[in-house]
């Protein structure tokens, strides 16, 4: 297979040394690789809780970062509990069905998928509801890169003593969060991500002292979150086969981070890529779905031009020229996105500018060039 370029939400574009860490096998009971998933894990942990290596502790699971969301708020939301899901996206949908499918007792606080949810309504929907225990809401909804004010919802909910769950799946490693300074109790997340290593591990980091808690008391069997931390803790074990390959890609991927200078430093490097993209394509006609107030930097979604121009067309044709970008997710608006997260830089971006432009030409859609 020819190497392409993923301008993606993730899986995406990895470095080399990443992939070289998976051509290592190793036993998953091995001295070796146990030492790894708790150098792994206390890394996971710095990233958003310096300072605080007792308090929080991170919990690797197998799977998308969909599955650590629903071993998440299976176990840890009880049953006399309530949970309310914040949605102004696909993502923040997906929570609501997690929750529905597995029973939790819920309530749904609904936001318009171009706008961020606002403190105050998040206020009055719990004054409104005063039984809620538990709030799940999404940082970077990358149905359409839009980036929620994290804290200034946490405030909410620490003023509430709420029980904060965070959906960090596309902002974890690139956006600086600190969940002892917000008061978020768990935060979700994924390898393949902006941590940049391979698709095929979630994670959660959580306030020990609830998840302890909650021993005994999961939803699921094999997504039991307590459970697995139990394991974690007692010998580096997973409770059941981990992908070795990928945990030993992500301690690679882990080093690469800090190399690179850190989570600022890989966010501005994000940054930069997305003000590249944005300009470039709003240059030659495009249209940006979001004004840039409420744009993240890890994926930017765009209007679709009118006819002639076919998505799928438009896919194959910049495939063949060795770029993926996404579909768009939304059901109100004909759309597609672009990720500018993973091992890409101001280079790339102009190429997939260029790419674009030349497609859309080749397609005979009309832009007007601003």
């Amino acid at each position: 297979m020819r190497r392409q370029l993923l301008f993606t939400p993730g899986p995406l574009t990895t470095s080399d040394d990443v992939r070289a860490a998976m051509g290592h096998d190793v036993g998953s009971r091995d001295a070796e690789f146990t030492t790894i998933v708790q150098t792994v894990r206390a890394a996971l942990v710095d990233l958003v809780a310096p300072g605080h290596p007792d308090r929080y502790c991170a919990v690797l699971l197998p799977g998308s970062g969909t599955y650590a969301l629903e071993a998440t708020i299976g176990t840890c939301v009880p049953d006399d509990g309530r949970l309310l899901v914040v949605v102004n996206g696909a993502y923040g949908e997906r929570m609501r069905l997690i929750a529905e499918r597995l029973r939790v007792p819920h309530a749904v606080l609904t936001v318009s998928d171009h706008l961020t949810v606002e403190p105050d309504a998040l206020g009055a929907a719990l004054d409104a509801d005063p039984a809620v225990t538990h709030v799940a809401v999404v940082h970077c909804e990358t149905t359409t890169g839009l980036l929620n004010p994290l804290a200034a919802l946490a405030a909410v909910t620490r003023a509430r003593s709420i029980t904060l769950i965070v959906d960090a799946m596309s902002s974890f490693g690139a956006l600086p969060i600190d969940m002892d300074a917000l008061g978020v109790h768990y935060l979700v997340a994924s390898s393949n991500k902006c941590l940049e290593g391979v698709p095929g591990l979630s994670l959660v980091v959580a306030d020990r002292r609830l998840l302890q808690a909650r021993r005994g008391r999961a939803r699921s069997f094999s997504l039991d979150l307590a459970a697995q931390l139990q394991a974690l803790d007692a010998d580096g074990q997973f409770r059941f086969t981990p992908p070795t390959h990928v945990v030993l890609a992500l301690a690679r991927a882990l080093a690469d981070l800090d190399d690179e200078g850190g989570v600022l430093a890989r966010g501005a490097r994000y940054a930069r890529n997305q003000r590249v993209l944005a300009a470039g394509l709003t240059a030659i006609g495009l249209e940006t779905y979001l004004p840039a107030e409420r744009q993240s930097p890890i994926i930017t979604t765009f209007l679709t031009p009118p006819p002639p121009f076919d998505f799928e067309r438009f896919y194959e044709r910049l495939h063949t020229r060795g770029f993926v970008i996404y579909p768009g997710k939304l059901t109100t608006a004909d759309t597609f996105r672009v990720g500018s997260i993973g091992q890409l830089y101001e280079g790339d971006m102009l190429a997939l500018v260029e790419a674009m432009h030349a497609v859309l030409r080749d397609m005979g859609v009309a832009l007007q060039p601003t």
